[in-house]
């Protein structure tokens, strides 16, 4: 069976949370952002920050319900549409088996000396067809 979303297990901190008790709005983008790392070694194996070829062109998010301290979230990661030059990834925070937050992102792959997106290669598309669904 093919993979089509991955995790990634987050122990939320006391100094996350915010004056009403529950995670900081502040505080997911950061959550999502390290979920993406499976994306990032797709098209960046190594990790060179001076090889690195993706840009965030947009980032919304929707919050369903409070998370709180003390118990593990678990973020949701797959891709929700693949484009000509980028892509949409869905993310979505589950605490308890609620969902938290959902979160869509689009990245494109980008050329930073020519300052302008590139093209996704077949074999770019093949690997994030990979972790479409949800």
């Amino acid at each position: 069976m093919e993979q089509s979303e991955f995790s990634l297990t987050i122990q939320p901190r006391f100094c996350e949370t915010d004056a009403l008790g529950h995670i900081n709005n502040t505080v997911f983008p950061v959550w999502f952002e390290a979920a993406r790392e499976p994306i990032f070694k797709i098209f960046n194996p190594t990790q060179d920050l001076s090889k690195w070829n993706l840009i965030i062109a947009g980032f919304t998010v929707n919050f369903n319900a409070p998370t709180y301290f003390a118990s593990d979230v678990t973020v949701k990661t797959w891709v929700s549409r693949i484009g000509n030059s980028s892509f949409e990834l869905t993310q979505s925070c589950w605490q308890n088996g609620n969902k938290t937050v959902e979160a869509k992102t689009s990245v494109v792959h980008y050329d930073y000396t020519a300052e302008k997106s590139v093209a996704l290669s077949d074999s770019l598309r093949e690997q994030l067809a990979k972790l479409t669904g949800g």
